[in-house]
């Protein structure tokens, strides 16, 4: 049966949120594909998960059988994690820009399920397995823009997910989603709903490509 990992990370609900419409869009045509799958879904802001401390972390390093009551409690999350990222055929992120970077919930998902030896390292377990990542922006960051260079979203994320777990990354990337907010902004709103329109019809897309491939 197959399965998707689906995380989201804004702290909006999906009708004030440019990257939850766009995950569910992206589920929606997934699902359709396989209406008798599986989806683990983590709302990240709304139940996070807790930041790694040093005593999730020592236990990622040491040999289970001397972990201590308190590293064992935190490493079965971790390996939870891990086992819900080995699971999946397909993995969908919702990764809005905050202040230039990816929200910090996210960023505790990436720390607890990255375990060396195991997700991570030489051969990580989940290698190839391909993410599909919306990462929305208030603006816009490519190339010739004002801020080109402020994005660290899509390279952090790259790194993370493509270098750290070896996952097959693609991005959907809505942009000028603070448009119609912001009154400075009024006159890149059709460039806003072009980026939309356009974002939700990449989702569709590749959601119904994930689950082929998923089928193969």
């Amino acid at each position: 049966m197959a399965t998707l990992l689906h995380l989201d990370s804004s702290v909006f609900p999906e009708e004030g949120s440019a990257s939850r419409a766009v995950t569910a869009a992206f589920r929606a045509a997934w699902q359709a594909e396989h209406p008798e799958g599986t989806v683990i879904y983590r709302d990240l802001a709304a139940d996070p998960l807790p930041h790694l401390d040093g005593t999730a972390a020592s236990a990622g390093f040491s040999d289970p059988a001397t972990h201590t009551p308190e590293q064992q409690t935190a490493f079965a999350l971790r390996t939870r994690l891990a086992e819900e990222l080995e699971q999946a055929d397909a993995v969908l992120i919702g990764a809005p820009m905050y202040n230039f970077t990816i929200p910090s919930t996210l960023k505790a998902w990436i720390d607890q399920a990255l375990i060396m030896g195991r997700t991570g390292g030489a051969e990580p377990s989940a290698k190839g397995t391909p993410v599909t990542v919306v990462a929305s922006r208030g603006g816009a960051y490519g190339p010739g823009t004002p801020r080109e260079g402020f994005d660290y979203v899509q390279n952090v994320l790259q790194v993370l997910l493509g270098d750290g777990f070896g996952l097959d990354v693609d991005f959907i990337v809505p942009e000028l989603t603070m448009a119609p907010a912001n009154p400075a902004m009024s006159e890149l709103i059709p460039l806003y709903e072009a980026s939309r329109e356009k974002a939700l019809a990449e989702a569709a897309t590749k959601g119904r490509e994930a689950a082929a491939r998923a089928a193969a």
